[in-house]
């Protein structure tokens, strides 16, 4: 997950609660001030006396040559670097992103913010903000939270639903209201990836849960933020995950509970350009995958040709993490 950290540099009590109230994940402090910030709230504390120590974890950079490009990269190997407004902007940051990792860039608004993290398409790790007026920061903070990944989904032929017995399958439930075309990536594979539809449809039987996706069972990959993934069995409370709509635009989302209940399992089989695909789900009228319109529909409604959005990928995964590697998964 991208970082975003508010300096609050000299010290300004108002630009810190707004850190803290608009959900900015740590905040840069004088020496010193740890314990007003404590008084607010709980923060990961950047400081000479902080959670992460300016000169041990963290330094600032400026970059005015070529030279200065080596050096950070050096620094990255152990520490977070802070990439300061110099004489040029985007070609270095360019330059340090397709060799390194660690690389934060401080900014004054939203745009600038918007830059960093779509440079190369992939962007920095954070970014830190650094403005005097509150009511800015907490603009920006919510502005750069609120902005996801998209995602490329595609329509799936439906081929089958096969009965498959009892297994333990996973609800996750999150600490967010999806809506109606909201869901999460889930598949068998991690190259065929179905969007399983929330919990957020009326039924005359049960109470809608629109926090909640009836995910699959434990082996299943579940797609995060920046490209990972997750077994539904490693999900934790507290865990990001990732609710994407069936435009493929996203938003991160946090593990409240995780339910693991044995249940009676489903086999749904689609096709994709010819290629077969699959995933394993609780056979229950409730589970709904998405259709390219954005609507939900239940397994117990599912035909053959019947359209669903999935999210496809070409590379192989290894411990969540995508690889260029030779992988076949069935």
């Amino acid at each position: 997950m991208k970082k975003i950290w508010v300096k609050a540099v000299p010290w300004n009590k108002d630009v810190a609660l707004a850190a803290l109230e608009s959900g900015a994940d740590a905040l840069w402090i004088p020496a010193g001030m740890g314990s007003e910030v404590k008084k607010m709230g709980v923060i990961p504390v950047i400081a000479e006396d902080g959670d992460f120590m300016l000169g041990r974890d963290v330094v600032d950079k400026v970059i005015r040559e070529k030279k200065d490009e080596d050096e950070v990269v050096n620094l990255t190997l152990s520490k977070k670097v802070i990439i300061k407004d110099g004489d040029w902007k985007i070609i270095p940051l360019e330059n340090l992103l397709s060799r390194t990792k660690n690389i934060y860039v401080e900014i004054d608004e939203l745009q600038g913010g918007r830059t960093a993290l779509s440079i190369l398409e992939k962007g920095v790790d954070g970014v830190v903000i650094n403005n005097p007026d509150a009511n800015a920061v907490r603009h920006i903070v919510q502005a750069l939270k609120a902005r996801g990944e998209t995602f490329e989904l595609v329509p799936a032929r439906m081929k089958r639903i096969m009965p498959l017995g009892l297994g333990d399958r996973v609800c996750v439930d999150t600490c967010s209201s999806m809506i109606l075309g909201e869901g999460m990536l889930v598949g068998n594979s991690s190259q065929a990836l179905f969007l399983i539809h929330s919990e957020s449809v009326e039924n005359p039987f049960v109470n809608t849960r629109p926090f909640r996706v009836n995910a699959g069972p434990l082996h299943a990959y579940i797609l995060l933020a920046e490209g990972q993934t997750k077994y539904l069995s490693e999900l934790r409370s507290g865990d990001p995950v990732l609710i994407v709509n069936f435009e493929g635009k996203s938003y991160p989302a946090v593990v409240g509970r995780v339910k693991i209940e044995r249940r009676p399992l489903v086999l749904v089989e689609a096709e994709e350009r010819g290629e077969p695909i699959s995933v394993i789900l609780q056979n229950a009228e409730t589970v709904r995958l998405t259709q390219p319109c954005g609507k939900a529909i239940s397994l117990v409604d599912l035909k053959e040709g019947d359209e669903v959005l999935v999210y496809r990928e070409k590379a192989g995964r290894h411990f969540g993490v995508q690889i260029d590697e030779t992988i076949v998964e069935r």
